[in-house]
């Protein structure tokens, strides 16, 4: 089974919301914070109606979704990324990566940053990401990564 990555629809943005919420779930260092702050799970509708938000699928069905910011730096931002809990750790979170990477490549920028969670750290280390300091979130640190394209 081949997975295939393509830009989201409008009309997909509940479904990708849904996604959100339950691969933010089921980690248990994000949950009790989602709850007590459910409005921290939005995706823009012109984040999806730029062209801004990448949907991984299989058969049709989608299975996780990165969504991309432009940075005064001129650097890329992966905003999120997520993935159906029971297809974790199927490789399609690294075809979400490599198609933010191809994006980020495209549009000339020198690099892809994230700001991702701790559990998140050794799955950015190994797609290329590379610890570069932390950043100020509205719950707290975070680790900030970067990667060179």
């Amino acid at each position: 089974m081949s997975t295939s990555v393509r830009l989201a629809i409008p009309s997909e943005r509940a479904a990708l919301e849904a996604l959100q919420w339950r691969a933010s779930l089921a980690n248990p260092g994000d949950r009790e914070v989602l709850l007590a702050h459910p409005d921290a799970i939005a995706l823009p509708p012109e984040q999806i109606s730029s062209g801004a938000v990448w949907v991984a699928e299989r058969d049709g069905v989608i299975l996780g979704f990165a969504a991309l910011l432009d940075r005064p730096d001129q650097a890329l931002e992966l905003d999120g990324l997520f993935v159906e809990p029971a297809c974790q750790r199927q490789r399609i979170g690294k075809a979400l990566v490599e198609r933010c990477v191809a994006v980020a490549r495209e549009r000339n920028t020198p690099f892809l940053e994230v700001i991702a969670n701790s559990h998140a750290y050794d799955f950015y280390l190994s797609c290329g990401f590379t610890f570069a300091g932390t950043a100020q979130t509205r719950f707290g640190p975070a680790v900030f990564m970067r990667k060179a394209v």
